[in-house]
């Protein structure tokens, strides 16, 4: 009784939404959060690449964080004053959650890059910052096509999104697995790491620091993964 029951709910509000005006606007609300997690990876990309000092990309970011966490709370706002959305209003809230903890993951790591004193980042992190870049990129890319009811190339873009998380999993696990391997000294953990402050590698504290970000900066590619899910499940829900 309770699935049938719940199927007639869902074909009421089918039919809700059919007569009455859809709230279009939320779709905006969701593409600009999108644009603003692409600018905050590009931001933190300007540390990798050293055109930003750790705090000068801190502060870009953390700007970024800001307007995401504004555009959050109009989207929650705008939902509690809404009878008809255009699609599931908790599926909505779920979206803008998530691109909203891309964001705070991406701020994260570089607050953790200035509290810990990580003045370069090794390479694997270097690899892992253009990896959320290329992610959010295609996020961004991603979204409009929801706007629009592609949900065709909304699936393929969800797909390329795990192919990418399916990378960054690599990087991170030799990246970690390189900080903890007992003959990772001298030289060789040089190489792997970069930077003259890794010398001395077997202080516990440039072990935490390096992963730490590595954390942050996997756990912000997950997040992409995760959206990859919730559009694969919009595309199957709506298309």
């Amino acid at each position: 009784m309770a699935i049938f029951g719940a199927k007639a709910q869902m074909g009421i509000q089918d039919v809700i939404r059919w007569f009455l005006p859809r709230e279009d606007h939320f779709y905006g609300f969701l593409e600009n959060q999108a644009k603003v997690a692409y600018a905050g990876a590009i931001a933190l990309r300007k540390f990798a690449t050293n055109d930003s000092s750790a705090v000068q990309a801190r502060e870009e970011v953390q700007k970024y964080e800001h307007q995401g966490d504004g555009i959050v709370r109009d989207m929650e706002e705008a939902l509690a004053k809404t009878f008809v959305t255009p699609i599931d209003r908790e599926d909505l809230q779920k979206l803008s959650s998530e691109l909203d903890t891309v964001l705070d993951l991406t701020n994260g790591a570089i607050r953790a890059c200035v509290l810990l004193g990580v003045e370069t980042p090794t390479e694997p992190m270097k690899q892992l910052i253009e990896i959320i870049v290329e992610c959010t990129q295609k996020i961004d890319e991603a979204i409009p096509k929801l706007r629009k009811q592609q949900y065709t190339e909304l699936l393929a873009v969800a797909r390329e999104l795990r192919l990418i998380e399916k990378r960054a999993d690599t990087i991170y696990r030799e990246a970690v697995s390189t900080l903890f391997r007992a003959d990772a000294t001298g030289s060789s953990l040089q190489r792997a790491t970069g930077g003259a402050y890794r010398e001395g590698f077997s202080d516990a504290r440039v072990l935490i620091r390096e992963k730490s970000v590595l954390d942050d900066l996997e756990n912000a590619v997950d997040q992409c993964d995760s959206i990859a899910d919730t559009l694969t499940n919009l595309s199957v829900k709506n298309g």
